[in-house]
């Protein structure tokens, strides 16, 4: 009678823990799926609780399901066989990485892609919210200027490739510390890298800039994903007065070592 009690307290256990694990997985905000592909889209609590950040980041997650399942389509169309073991699998994820002055929300976008190649490949982009405005903006308001090629451009480049250099250091990689991984990191907007507030010891602020790197981009694909980071002094000399409210403190310790 014991063995049976203990047994059946033993089912009981197993099936909460079962139930548990399957009500702790997230729900998709967003879902393809299809012969040719299952694709998703996931939404941070934190995104969720801000109607217009989360409309803006659902409209474009669809729009990348959408592309990707009529891409899967047209391949699965040209070669059936190699959709042999199954379809493509892609994921999309957005999450906060930080909220300065209440009002600049930094929203990493982590893609997973899965289309039976040699290896799954990943991506990862950036957005930057404007909670007063309701839209995305780029990190010029917080400069005097941001021209391609120009004084503060150049800064930010020199940073994030000394960055990077500490990081391979740390890693054990330095052997790929070179202009030739690095020359796509150039003094530009739009090329220098996916940019981020990072967020600071001092409430309300940012104490600095990350730039996030997907595996390919300044190493090869073993060597994953860089974050590399600029303290806000060292881009003090460029502020404009809102860049001078938003910037201080230091990065919190431990922020280098968490997933970003």
């Amino acid at each position: 009678m014991k063995f049976m009690t203990g047994l059946s307290v033993a089912l009981a256990l197993s099936a909460t823990c079962a139930f548990s694990a399957l009500a702790a997985d997230p729900k998709p905000d967003a879902v393809v799926k299809t012969r040719s592909i299952e694709a998703r889209i996931f939404l941070d609590d934190g995104i969720k609780a801000d109607a217009a950040l989360a409309a803006d980041c659902l409209a474009e997650g669809r729009k990348w399901l959408d592309k990707n399942a009529t891409e899967a389509a047209a391949a699965r169309k040209e070669d059936p066989q190699f959709f042999k073991n199954g379809g493509w699998d892609f994921e999309r994820k957005y999450s906060i990485r930080s909220v300065v002055a209440d009002r600049y929300v930094s929203v990493l976008r982590n893609d997973y892609m899965d289309t039976h190649g040699a290896h799954p490949n990943s991506d990862v982009n950036t957005i930057l919210w404007d909670r007063t405005a309701n839209k995305r903006i780029a990190i010029r308001p917080f400069f005097t200027e941001t021209a391609d090629g120009g004084p503060t451009m150049k800064a930010m480049v020199k940073a994030v490739i000394t960055s990077l250099r500490d990081e391979k250091k740390k890693r054990d990689t330095s052997e790929t510390a070179t202009d030739e991984w690095f020359k796509g990191v150039e003094p530009s907007l739009l090329r220098i890298g996916a940019v981020t507030l990072a967020p600071s010891t001092e409430a309300g602020k940012s104490s600095g800039l990350t730039f996030h790197y997907p595996p390919y981009a300044v190493g090869p694909y073993a060597e994953g994903e860089y974050v590399a980071f600029v303290p806000w002094e060292t881009l003090k000399p460029y502020l404009t007065a809102e860049g001078a409210r938003v910037f201080g403190g230091a990065r919190p310790k431990g922020d280098a070592d968490e997933p970003q």
